[in-house]
Formats: C-alpha cells, structure tokens, sequence
C-alpha cells in the first residue's frame, strides 16, 4: 500500500506535536491579573520531566501558551579591560600612582598586577575626571596582601562603588614599591546576585585517615551546581582543597575552601570562601571529600547542595485558566519567537503552581512502532509456521525423487 505525501508528513510529525492527551502530569498556574510572570522549576517537575525540561507546556484552555525558560544565574558584566598605570612615585614617603580609567564606561574592582611578595598592604583610592583637578573624590579603602610563604594565597583586588571617573589616584601604606605596581585590569561585576537553590538531603559524614567526606544521595535529574559548607564560626583560619566525586569515586572537579582573618603589619584580613562550583546532573550520589593534610580536620557542621534556579517566563492572558503539562520524552523542545526576543520586564511578578496530578486526560501517544515490533508473537508463529511449511515441501520432493 502507497501512502499519500500528506498521510506520510503525519506519520513523521508523529511524536514531534504538543497535545495534552499526551502528558503524564499537570499543574495548575494560579495568577492574579495580566502582564509577565514567572514559575519555579521545582523538584516534581525535576523528577518527572526531561532532564533537558525540553517536554515542559503551558496551556491557557487548550491554547499552548508561549514561554521562555531561563536560568536565574544573575544580571552579570564581567567586563575586563587592561587600563594604564600612571606616575608610579613616591609621596610623604608612600608610594603612589594614577590609572586611568577612561577607556571604561562603569567599574567596580580594579585588579592589580603586582611584583611585590609576602606583604600586607592598605591601598587608599580616591576618584577626578580631571587629572590635575584639586578635588579627588574618596572611594574607599582595600588590605592587599600576598601570604604565599604561609601558603594562604593573595588578595589583589581593589574594590569599589561603582564609579564612572577617567582617573584612579591609589596610595599605599604598606611595603609596596613603585616598583612593584605593574599593571592593572579593570572589573565591572554582577548587578544582582544568581538565585540559588537548596536540592540536597542530610549528607553523612564521616572521618578517612587525613580526609573529611560528606556523601549525598541526589534526586533523579535534577542538576547540581555548588557544594556550600557550614563551618564552625569558632574554627581557627584554614585553607583546604576539596575534591566532588561520583559514586565510582572518580574525580568529578576539585576547588578550595578557605577562612583567613588576621593582623599583618598593622592591617586587618578578612577572606572567607565557603563554596565549590561545579555542574553535575544524572548522578545518584556525590562524595565530598576535605582534604585536611596534617591539620585538625574542619569543625564543620553541615553542608548542602545547591543549583541555580529555573524559572518559566510567560504573559499571562486576561482570562482562561493556566495549567502547567510534562512528561512526555518524545516531544520536541518548543521554539518560541517569545523566548528568542524576551525581555525581562520590570514589574514581572511569580506565579504559583498548584501540586503536581495525574493528567485525566491522558492517553499517551500511538504506538509507533514497527509492525513487527508491536507483534513479536504473531511474527514468530509466521517464521515458525514458514520454517515448517518449507520443511514440509522438502520431505515431500525427497519422496517424490525417491519413487
């Protein structure tokens, strides 16, 4: 039998199309009025969904409602710009010098390259348009230091309001030469802070010789992004390296935690680094593991594991009830013109998403299959009937050559 072009595209298509008949699972939306909203991609629909949320639709009635899903990692600049340094010298025994600035729009650190080593330093910076002006507005004060021989890294980072002048003026109390003041790189930072959230159960933790591991057990699909530790404010300074591995105990990524507040030279420290990035999704379970060396091992209470949110932006309509549909693995990921030219409005408020149902409606999608595959039996008695019919025909042509 031929098929028509027109019944053939439907057979291809098949699979491909959104229809609520064939989700698993739904949720209503519950909004208060028109104009942008938003939903959080919580652990239900983690569990339940694609890992990719490639199966997630929004429905007004039984119209699909366009949306955009984004991931809450910040309104971030991470602009970096080397700028000059200027007049490295020496004023009222300090050393001093200029950078200018005036290549950067807007800017909030200033990353400086220095020669200097084992050193603890206060820079103080002020801010002029005018390079020769006599007023220099003050921008605040930084401790700098390089501990390497005491093997607790180093602070170069000038940090600022966010400023806009064409020219630094920095001075430095603290045994930094001229000399040592190399270069500089401008830093414009994130406008508002990632979301995070907590997706993690109570690890169990455990001493291993020198080592300190925390093991989780993690929620199907559901990707994990950071590991945050919760050591004892009383613990003494530390800086350790930690390791996240799998539940093969292979090396999934590595970081560092560190506490550092102490006086040096007159200046005040203050370094605290209580976190590990990584990403990781499809894991059952993840070993933390400390790594102490000779040291006490850290008064550490607790820690949890956390990843960025999830959130589905929408319009709303004035009327109909939204309900939020997934669990279907063979439906295509949606493309929206909504998504590929969204905007975050300003007044964007979130919606809330009633608990997860069964969908009453649901049918799942046709059994697509090969014919053969929808009916092993029926085919296995054909071959089997086939295999007999033709041993039959040959006993028959023996006999018939025999007399």
């Amino acid at each position: 039998m031929i098929l028509s072009s027109s019944k053939l595209l439907a057979l291809v298509l098949l699979g491909a199309t959104s229809s609520i008949a064939y989700f698993k699972y739904q949720r209503p939306v519950q909004v208060a009025g028109s104009g942008q909203r938003y939903v959080v991609v919580d652990a239900s629909i983690w569990s339940h969904s694609r890992p990719d949320l490639g199966d997630l639709r929004l429905y007004a009635g039984q119209t699909e409602v366009p949306y955009a899903l984004l991931s809450e990692h910040g309104s971030q600049q991470h602009e970096h710009r080397e700028v000059s340094v200027l007049q490295q010298s020496t004023v009222g025994g300090n050393s001093q010098f200029l950078i200018d600035m005036s290549s950067v729009a807007e800017y909030d650190h200033v990353d400086l390259r220095l020669g200097a080593k084992d050193f603890v330093a206060h820079f103080h910076t002020e801010g002029q348009d005018d390079l020769h002006g006599p007023q220099w507005a003050v921008l605040g004060d930084s401790i700098l230091y390089d501990l390497s021989r005491e093997h607790l890294g180093n602070n170069f980072m000038l940090r600022l309001p966010r400023s806009t002048y064409k020219y630094l003026r920095v001075t430095v109390d603290g045994p930094v030469k001229p000399a040592d003041i190399l270069g500089a790189i401008s830093e414009l930072h994130e406008e508002h802070k990632p979301v995070w959230h907590d997706v993690s159960t109570t690890p169990a933790i455990r001493q291993e010789g020198k080592d300190t591991t925390l093991t989780f057990t993690v929620f199907a699909n559901v990707p994990v992004e950071k590991v945050v530790f919760n050591i004892d404010p009383a613990q003494p300074n530390f800086r350790r390296s930690v390791e996240i591995r799998d539940d093969k105990d292979m090396i999934l990524s590595t970081g560092e935690i560190n506490r550092i507040h102490m006086v040096r030279a007159g200046q005040k420290i203050d370094s605290e680094d209580d976190e590990v990035d990584f990403s990781e999704i499809g894991q059952k379970s993840l070993k933390i593991v400390v790594h102490n060396g000779d040291d006490t091992p850290l008064k550490l209470a607790s820690a949890s594991l956390q990843q960025i949110e999830r959130r589905l932006y929408f319009d709303a309509p004035a009327q109909g009830q939204l309900t939020l549909y997934y669990g279907d693995e063979k439906l295509d990921r949606p493309e929206y013109d909504y998504a590929k030219l969204f905007l975050n409005a300003k007044d964007v408020s979130p919606a809330q998403l009633s608990g997860e149902i069964n969908n009453a409606a649901y049918t799942g999608r046709p059994d697509d299959r090969p014919w053969s595959e929808r009916h092993p039996v029926v085919l296995w008695i054909a071959i089997v009937a086939a295999v007999l019919l033709l041993g039959a025909l040959a006993l028959k042509s023996m006999r018939t050559v025999t007399t």
